[in-house]
């Protein structure tokens, strides 16, 4: 057999080899414990690999342990009133007047338009202060029209180009985040696109066992956008029986699995007995 590939993830190491028929994966736990796999696609084989590397993560309790989380809080899903109160409004709010007051075939080559943009950011509380404060910096900068336009040009996907555009246009404001450049995206496209917040996005793939919780990184690069796109169509799959709406449904589950404390769970209990 001849190793093609190998991967350390988080303690577990996963090996794809060729066999004389087909293909072979080895996983091997932290604990040394070997379970074997073969199949004859071999990109689908290395993803059911990295999947089974991720159950052996301590937090995991796969989509099933997800969903009865989000169903406990929300057992009414999420067309309630408590869910769009505390999750969904204000974004679709957001979502909306952003395509009406700077739509995307505008946006891709407009000037004059960061007050707009600024207004988006400021609908939603997604961003942290000090990333609020930078985002306005740059919007009421010299450098505004440009961010907005790679943005755009993210959104229309030509996520490379984007993320190459916004980041020469933010070099002076130090907002260089993943948050920062998905915003506006999401906001466009929801049912396409998906808003990043790295912490709790990786803890969330770390307990459904997606590889997102390794691949995860800083750096502004496609492959880490492409593997939250994986993570967002698999959570949507899985979660398929709940009936989400849009990708602004699937980031909001993922913030609650991941996210909300006993301080969020009390509040959203009460306003459901008071409804």
């Amino acid at each position: 057999m001849k190793t093609i590939r190998e991967l350390e993830l988080g303690g577990t190491t996963i090996r794809l080899v060729e066999m004389k028929e087909g293909f072979g994966g080895v996983v091997i736990s932290k604990m040394g414990q070997v379970t074997r796999y073969q199949g004859d696609d071999l990109e689908k084989l290395w993803g059911q690999l990295k999947t089974e590397a991720g159950k052996s993560d301590e937090a995991y309790f796969g989509f099933d342990g997800a969903m009865n989380r989000f169903s406990h809080l929300f057992p009414d899903g999420f067309g309630s009133t408590a869910f769009a109160t505390h999750e969904r409004k204000y974004k679709v709010d957001a979502s909306e007047n952003l395509r009406a007051n700077l739509p995307l075939e505008v946006a891709i080559d407009a000037s004059g338009v960061g007050e707009v943009a600024l207004k988006a950011f400021r609908e939603t509380n997604l961003l942290a202060p000090i990333e609020q404060a930078r985002v306005q910096e740059l919007l009421r900068g010299k450098f505004a029209d440009e961010f907005v336009q790679a943005a755009a040009a993210f959104t229309l996907g030509n996520v490379s180009e984007g993320i190459a555009g916004m980041k020469l246009a933010s070099a002076e404001s130090d907002i260089a985040h993943w948050t920062v450049f998905t915003y506006l995206p999401f906001l466009w496209r929801p049912e396409e696109h998906m808003f990043l917040k790295p912490a709790v996005t990786k803890d969330f793939a770390a307990r459904v066992g997606h590889s997102f919780a390794y691949e995860y990184s800083a750096a502004l690069d496609v492959g880490v956008y492409e593997s939250l796109l994986s993570l967002t169509a698999e959570t949507k799959l899985e979660i398929s029986k709940l009936e989400p709406a849009d990708n602004i449904d699937i980031q909001s589950f993922i913030w609650i699995v991941g996210k909300y404390d006993a301080a969020d769970e009390a509040d959203v209990i009460r306003e459901r007995k008071g409804s």
